[in-house]
């Protein structure tokens, strides 16, 4: 059997989700998806400028779940419902529509932020803006609408020269070198991390000799683990 000439091929229909604070970003995105393969999908595209408008639309009891979901990770937070980045949009996303294809974006380009993303969140895509082009954000879609995971040339790079890394730490290590990274003083990371002050202090000593650093400083043990591959 033929078809007739004049039959038409249903397209496959996806709900997209971009959640980002800059329009224009918003506008690129949009430009790629349209042109992907235009005789086979169609597109529904929704979009949200911030944490508490991408809350607003994933919760939603009338929002149709969606397939794919664009987030960026920094943008204004919503406090109120404790939702401070597109990886607390991700979760939520996780939670209301556990089908829906994650792709996060950042701005990030440290190696203990970018393995706590993968761990935490496990995205299909995860992508640093600075390696995006219109034709990088097509292969990066046209992975991820076919279950293939995507991460970006920056993203794929760290984590190979990580991949032999043999010192074992734990999340929270992790964490407390980078909070050290951005300057944070001790006193103030029980703020960010579930432990007491006198367990931080405990584990800033263990780093330090487990990674054997000659500067006792905070600034030398950062630098050593930069050094090591563990601090990107």
């Amino acid at each position: 059997m033929t078809l007739d000439s004049t039959t038409e091929i249903e397209t496959i229909k996806n709900n997209i989700l971009i959640v980002d604070d800059h329009p224009f970003i918003i506008q690129g995105y949009k430009n790629a998806i349209t042109r992907y393969n235009p005789k086979e999908y169609e597109f529904f595209i929704t979009e949200a400028k911030d944490c508490e408008s991408g809350y607003n639309v994933i919760t939603n009891p009338e929002t149709r779940a969606f397939d794919i979901a664009f987030l960026d990770i920094s943008m204004p937070s919503y406090d109120e419902k404790g939702i401070f980045s597109g990886e607390d949009l991700a979760k939520l996303l996780n939670e209301y529509m556990p089908n829906c294809k994650i792709i996060l974006l950042t701005m990030y380009t440290e190696l203990l932020k970018i393995r706590t993303i993968i761990e935490a969140i496990n995205p299909l895509g995860l992508v640093i803006k600075n390696d995006l082009t219109f034709d990088e954000l097509l292969f990066g879609f046209n992975k991820v609408i076919n279950n293939e995971i995507y991460y970006s040339q920056s993203i794929q790079k760290m984590l190979d020269q990580s991949e032999f890394e043999t010192i074992e730490i734990d999340l929270f290590d992790k964490q407390i070198l980078f909070h050290l990274s951005k300057g944070t003083k001790t006193k103030d990371i029980p703020q960010y991390i579930p432990i007491s002050l006198s367990a931080i202090e405990k584990r800033k000593m263990n780093l330090k000799k487990l990674l054997n650093t000659k500067d006792e400083t905070d600034i030398g043990l950062v630098r050593e683990a930069k050094d090591r591959g563990i601090l990107f």
